[in-house]
């Protein structure tokens, strides 16, 4: 991982984009990290954008929470409920 002085960066954001391919670059304002750029892969826009969305993950949680006291059906139940089998 590449970490960069906010104050020091003198690279282009093309040039940053093309160095985060390789591995994460980390932005950093005195030392305290501030923002970083991740090599992408396997993925798209809306996958990207969700995966830093608070509310989007913050509804997960619930649901995930939610699952684990309530419980819930498998895969495999919901086909069969829905005659999918």
């Amino acid at each position: 991982m590449k970490t960069v002085e906010i104050d020091k960066a003198t690279m282009s954001l093309a040039d940053c984009a093309r160095e985060a391919s390789q591995e994460p670059l980390v932005v950093t304002d005195h030392g305290k990290p501030v923002a970083v750029l991740l090599p992408l892969e396997n993925t798209d826009l809306e996958t990207a954008s969700l995966n830093s969305s608070p509310r989007f993950l913050k509804l997960i949680e619930h649901s995930r929470s939610r699952m684990r006291q309530e419980g819930g059906i498998s895969s495999a139940e919901v086909r069969r409920r829905l005659g999918l089998t």
